[in-house]
Formats: structure tokens, sequence, C-alpha cells
């Protein structure tokens, strides 16, 4: 396993196509996925069973398993539910944090206006399995939720022959209010359309598989739904201060979840710029999940690259717009200045981007393949929708009722300037 320094200022078009051009991979089972969800929306549970066994190889008994998750708490380990209440209090508190206020003004010239926020009623949240279980995305999808104020928080999450413990308490820890045994495009579409067994749901959130991803992308204009995510991703900017150490550990730990993760690191010193290359090799073969590292460190998007200055690194990163940022360097909070895009953003050595995975509170559900530059990760707004409130007193109406008949004139809309002459015609009677 070998990690190159490549320069920023000689990359080709193709190596800044790998960069910039990253997408969700969900075109190639996109026809495959159309047709589940078609026949999980026409068959319900019968499909889904059918899909399970097919995909899973598992044999599903009941497909709601709320009360296994409960049952899973109960039987956890002190220091494991400990840890799931600790990562749940920290991601609550940040939540809460977020909570917009209604609000209502008067205005001088008799215009009352305001907003008002109310939580959707029914949501769905993906907890993925597979490979390594995620109790934490658990712990990420329900819990803004239900900060939020959803009354109906269902979650979905890959079956097993035996299901994993600490993902299942931490579904209870989190607040669920329902758990379907079931993963993959089936559970999308059964979340989207509803089945004799899993109710129906207006949004669905969480990070998935490409036939997860794949699937939301097909439901989507039926159900709501986040974003579209791609594999993990990070950037990390490091400066002649950075432990390159460090800055490895940050590449090979998003490696590690996916073999097509891109995991970049750009410095300006060519001495920080090769320790870190020769710091993620040693650290790589020594991992658990080397094999799925090395495929990820191996990707045309993932590397070491050497920036001119740190502006230029900041370009860089900035047209990236990367799931992660790790920032190491003397002057981190400048450099943040001049960065708009990325879903977050960690500060300093001692803040690594497993802290927002787990437990320091922020949201770990982050827009993936350059999101971050229209949008930002789940938070407590994604589960709310907001009500503009107005009121006009009689001298209200009258101050900017000649501007609402004159733009309605323009736009040939009559009725509309009619009903505003009709209330200025009773006023002045």
């Amino acid at each position: 396993m070998s990690v190159d320094v490549r320069e920023l200022a000689d990359l080709g078009p193709a190596d800044r196509a790998a960069f910039f051009d990253r997408d969700a991979g969900i075109e190639a089972v996109r026809s495959d996925v159309r047709e589940i969800v078609d026949r999980v929306r026409e068959e319900g549970d019968v499909a889904v069973r059918e899909f399970t066994s097919e995909f899973d190889d598992v044999e599903l008994g009941n497909i709601d398993i709320t009360d296994a998750c409960e049952r899973a708490y109960e039987d956890l380990e002190d220091d494991l539910r400990e840890a799931i209440e600790t990562a749940a209090d920290n991601v609550r508190e940040f939540h809460e944090a977020q909570m917009p206020e209604d609000w209502r003004r008067e205005f001088s010239d008799g215009r009352e206006l305001g907003r008002r926020f109310r939580p959707i009623e029914r949501v769905g949240a993906y907890v993925p399995g597979g490979s390594a279980a995620y109790p934490s995305s658990a712990i990420m999808g329900v819990v803004p939720a239900k900060v939020a104020g959803v009354d109906h928080v269902a979650v979905v999450t890959p079956p097993a022959d035996e299901m994993n413990p600490v993902t299942l308490a931490a579904i209870h820890v989190a607040g669920a209010d329902a758990v379907y045994s079931v993963g993959g495009a089936q559970a999308i579409a059964g979340l989207a359309y509803g089945t004799e067994s899993m109710m129906q749901v207006q949004k669905i959130v969480g990070p998935g598989n490409r036939w997860v991803t794949a699937a939301k992308a097909e439901v989507r204009g039926d159900v709501e739904i986040d974003f579209l995510a791609g594999p993990s991703e990070i950037v990390a900017v490091a400066d002649e201060t950075a432990d390159p150490e460090l800055v490895a550990a940050e590449l090979v730990a998003q490696a590690e979840h996916d073999p097509n993760a891109p995991v970049v690191a750009v410095t300006n010193d060519e001495e920080t710029a090769e320790a870190i290359a020769s710091a993620v090799d040693e650290q790589a073969s020594a991992r658990e999940r080397k094999e799925i590292i090395q495929e990820a460190l191996e990707n045309d998007a993932s590397g070491v690259l050497l920036a001119r200055s740190m502006s230029e690194a900041i370009l860089f990163t900035e047209e990236y717009a990367p799931e992660h940022l790790s920032i190491i360097a003397d002057d981190e909070e400048s450099i943040l200045e001049r960065i708009d895009s990325a879903g977050s953003v960690f500060l300093g050595p001692n803040t690594p981007v497993a802290a927002g995975d787990y437990a320091s509170g922020t949201n770990h559900v982050l827009p993936t393949n350059g999101g971050a530059q229209v949008t930002g990760g789940l938070s407590v707004e994604t589960f709310l929708r907001s009500t503009t409130v107005q009121r006009l007193s009689a001298e209200g109406l009258a101050d900017i009722g000649e501007t609402i008949t004159t733009l309605a004139d323009a736009e040939g809309l009559e009725a509309h300037a009619e009903s505003v002459r009709r209330r200025l015609e009773t006023d002045e009677k």
C-alpha cells in the first residue's frame, strides 16, 4: 500500500474530475431499484418479505421489532448503555439549541407579520447495517426529529439472523416510536407508501448504500427526503505545524467506512505532505478493516495534495465542499473564515471527526458529493415546516393598496386588484 503526494497545480482534467465530479453511484442500480419500489408499493409486506429473503438471506418473522429494541436496551452491558445515553444526551442538547421560536412583529405602517414553526407528523429514519453496525446513526436520525416534536418516528434497519443489540438499544434510547426489520430499497419503499406492517411517512432521512440512495431518489416527489448522500468523505487541511500522524489518522478513519470513500489531505508544506503519506501507509496496514481502507486510498479521488500556498489549498477545499472538513493548522480560525462549503468542520488537533460521528453532539448525517455548497446536514429544521402569518389594519392595507393593485394590474390579474379595491372602497364609505 502506498499513498503518493501529488502537486495540486499539476492535476489534469481527469484528476480534477475525480475530485470534483463525485456522485452517489446510483445510476447503475436505478432500474433494479425502480422494480423493487413498484413491487413494494403494489404488494406491500409480500414484496418486502420476498426481497428480504433474496437480498438479506433472512426469512422475516415479525417486521415490527419495536419491543426487541427495548429488550436489547435492558440486556445491554452497563458501559455500552452509558455510552449510548451520553451520546444521545449530547446530540439532544445540541439540537435543542437549534429550535427556532415563533415570532410576530408589528410594523409602523399597520402590518403585523410573523412566522411559526410546526413539526412534520410522520418521519422515517434509515439506520444502516451490513458490514458494520451503526448505533450512532440511530441517534443522529431519531433524536433531532423527536426534539422537533415529530409525533411518529419510524426506523428501518436491515435484518439479520442475530440483530446487533447495540444498534437496537440505541434506537430505543433515541426514542423511535416504531422499528421495522427491513433494509435496502424495500425499506425505503415501505416507508414511502406504507404496507400492512409499516406506517407511511411524510419524510425519509438517513444514510445508506447506493440501493438505499437510489430508492430515495425514486420515491422523491411522493415523499420528502433529506438528500442523496454517497460514501463518506473528508478533506483535511494542514500546515507545517500539524502533526502528520493525526492528519493520517483522520484519512484512515474515514477510509474504513467504504472502499469508495474519498479521503484527501491538502497542505502547503512539502515535508508535511510526505510525512502524512508515510503515516497513512503505516497506519492503514495496522487496521482491522485494512482491505476496505486500501481500496479507498487507491481511489483516484483520494490522496495527499501539495498546494503552492494555503490560499490554493483553501480554494481547492471550497470547490470540493467536503462532507467532513478537518483543519489542523496554526491559524485554523482564519482558514475556516475563508471556507463556506462544508458539511461539518473539526478544528484543531484535539477534534477528531469521530467526535462528531458519535458523541460531541453535532449530527453526522451530512451532505456529500459537493452538496454542502447548497445545503447543510440533518438538523431540527429538517423536521419542521414554517408558516408565515400576517394581519393588516385598515391603515396598513391603505398604505400598500396602490402598490398591490398596480402590480396586480401589470400582471393581468384583475381579480387580485379588485380584492384589494373592494376593501379600500369599503373603508372610504
